[in-house]
């Protein structure tokens, strides 16, 4: 039996309604709740999650996000302003558990 392909506009919106779903239970100093957040799909094989605005960080919150993704990503965490930080996830898409 072979596996119809998935595209990457239909991962990117199962990862976008996971992220909806879980990350309150995750979040529980609401640092990325409530925040602006940006999807974008790059050349049809990646997917930007950026958040801003972002008053701080932990690691076991992107662990968090990291399991509700559920593919292998990767987070950069880069200074917005003197308070705030910018949170960003790249997806790989077309990866098993993506």
């Amino acid at each position: 039996m072979t596996e119809t392909p998935v595209s990457p506009s239909a991962q990117a919106n199962a990862i976008q309604h996971r992220l909806g779903e879980g990350l309150r239970k995750i979040d529980p100093h609401h640092r990325l709740v409530g925040r602006p957040v940006a999807y974008r799909i790059v050349d049809g094989t990646t997917l930007e999650i950026t958040y801003r605005d972002v008053p701080g960080i932990a690691e076991a919150e992107v662990l968090g996000v990291k399991r509700l993704i559920g593919a292998g990503c990767f987070c950069t965490v880069a200074p917005q302003t003197a308070e705030t930080v910018t949170v960003r996830f790249v997806v790989p898409l077309g990866l098993p558990g993506a």
